[in-house]
């Protein structure tokens, strides 16, 4: 075991040399960087961090931004900087499918408080918690754009708008029979209304 860095989390440095991303993955961060200038390689951060926490179960580790930094050529605080500034990257383990729903203004007018009760009953978990088969976690975001058809709420890169309880259900069945992990990074995303 290595140092404590950031919090309760330390770093191991025997983890750290097992993790590298697959050849499919490092051609997309390839590909990423190639559309920046030589020497602002730090622009394809916050694409990169997607595609290393789709690599690597769904979370950033310390062990995985050390590999980004070093993949991107900047410093490992320089990631940590910006994986913990936006709650779209997850610093701990989280389940296959992370639920965000959005309690803005829009969204909280139209039920996402009664959605966010539902979905905590219906998993029995509270928001910040993974359900016990590590299927289900359970968030909320700041607005997430979909302000019209509220309340709406997003799993990996699929938006679900205009929630109701029947549609919540509909969902986290779907969702725990497909038992994948969805990230932002999903092709196959699909939006319902």
């Amino acid at each position: 075991m290595g140092a404590q860095v950031h919090g309760t989390q330390s770093f191991d440095k025997a983890k750290r040399a097992e993790i590298k991303f697959s050849e499919e993955a490092m051609k997309t961060v390839q590909t990423i960087i190639s559309k920046y200038p030589e020497g602002k390689q730090k622009s394809a951060l916050l694409p990169v961090l997607h595609v290393a926490q789709a690599e690597f179960g769904g979370w950033l580790s310390p062990e995985v931004m050390d590999y980004v930094a070093e993949v991107l050529r900047i410093k490992p605080i320089e990631v940590f900087e910006v994986a913990s500034f936006y709650t779209m990257y997850n610093l701990k383990p989280v389940g296959k499918c992370t639920l965000e729903v959005c309690q803005t203004s829009s969204c909280w007018l139209n039920g996402a408080e009664d959605i966010v009760r539902y979905i905590e009953k219906k998993l029995n978990i509270k928001v910040g918690e993974t359900t016990k088969d590590g299927m289900f976690t359970l968030k909320v975001a700041e607005c997430l754009g979909s302000c019209g058809t509220a309340p709406m709420l997003q799993c990996g890169a699929s938006f679900h708008e205009n929630l109701t309880f029947e549609k919540v259900d509909a969902l986290i069945e779907k969702y725990k029979n497909e038992g994948r992990l969805r990230s932002y990074t999903d092709k196959d995303y699909h939006n319902t209304l």
